[in-house]
């Protein structure tokens, strides 16, 4: 074959390996979405968290015109309970230049994002005042690149405190399940429960958590110290465990009182916090939102105010617990 044959050959060669390259490589390497495809990235705290408690998020995209798969791509990055990592993890995000980068992170995570960039749009769910964390400037001009959702979660733990007594009244010993990781938040939550504790003439038993070892040993301390409730601190890391805290107090006939309607829902005895559903949902709408064009500065820090008592009379008789009235005229659901 002569020389100018093999130069012919390696010419159609190279058009035809070029017109597949066109055709095959994605926009974005790796992930294989059009250019036209807009990447939500997504930072949370454990794994679990890609099941149920996700679906009210999708939903708020869907309904929105963006579903996952299809015309959105959404990137899971998940800390598994070690607040540490998520400045790596939205780092990472962050290279990978997402359209808009979530955070279900509470706090830690969202001071992460807002820490990793400045430009793209971040939207952030936090259990604290978000102004008072330096998350954002103000509440109804976030400014920047930040907007989001706040329970106030700290601000719900003294009621907590309240109902738990107002249900078991004879209890003067209660514990208070804290993980300290999280120190801004957790500094908070101790001076309110605190104060709440004072109020009521009860000794309040701190119990540190933040692994899943230190379950059991809490529990012995509350055995140890004769509580006669507990109040579980509401941390996303609990929440990832919630059945797992459920199980133990069943097991160690400990009257709890817990920050989600879910943990009641699986047999606690009470629950009294804002919906964790309503909570994702709006992050979705406002993710949608920034998708569609929205700018975060624009896009007021909601607060959710609604909060909702629940009651398990299962879990109470189990107990040797009978609600008073009161309780029971005030809650929103009681599961029998």
């Amino acid at each position: 074959m002569s020389f100018g044959a093999q130069t012919r050959i390696s010419r159609r060669d190279m058009l035809a390996m070029s017109m597949v390259a066109g055709t095959a490589l994605p926009a974005r390497e790796g992930r294989g979405e059009t250019a036209a495809t807009p990447v939500i990235g997504l930072l949370g705290t454990t794994s679990t968290e890609a099941d149920a408690r996700l679906l009210p998020f999708r939903q708020a995209l869907r309904e929105a015109g963006y579903v996952e798969g299809q015309n959105v791509v959404i990137e899971y990055r998940w800390a598994e309970g070690q607040w540490d990592r998520f400045p790596a993890l939205a780092a990472d995000l962050v290279r990978r230049q997402v359209s808009v980068l979530v955070s279900l992170g509470g706090t830690p995570g969202a001071l992460a994002a807002k820490a990793a960039t400045a430009t793209i749009p971040i939207v952030f769910q936090a259990g604290v005042d978000p102004v008072e964390a330096g998350i954002v400037a103000s509440l109804n001009r976030p400014g920047g690149n930040i907007t989001g959702v706040s329970q106030l979660l700290a601000a719900t733990v003294p009621k907590q405190l309240e109902l738990v007594h107002e249900a078991v009244p004879t209890a003067t010993n209660i514990g208070f399940l804290l993980n300290e990781t999280n120190p801004l938040y957790s500094q908070a939550l101790l001076k309110e429960m605190k104060a709440a504790a004072s109020s009521l003439g009860s000794t309040l038993h701190i119990l540190h958590a933040s692994t899943e070892a230190h379950f059991e040993p809490a529990f012995a301390t509350l055995l140890k110290v004769q509580a006669g409730s507990l109040v579980v601190g509401p941390d996303l890391f609990f929440l990832s465990r919630r059945d797992q805290l459920v199980a133990l107090a069943a097991r160690h006939a400990i009257p709890a009182i817990y920050p989600w309607r879910e943990a009641a829902v699986a047999g606690g005895l009470m629950s009294y916090a804002s919906s964790q559903a309503d909570t994702y949902r709006q992050v979705g709408i406002y993710a949608a939102r920034i998708l569609k064009g929205d700018k975060p500065a624009d896009l007021p820090v909601q607060q959710l105010i609604k909060i909702e008592l629940i009651l398990n009379l299962q879990t109470a008789k189990a107990l040797g617990i009978t609600f008073p009235l009161s309780l029971l005229g005030r809650a929103d659901e009681v599961f029998e």
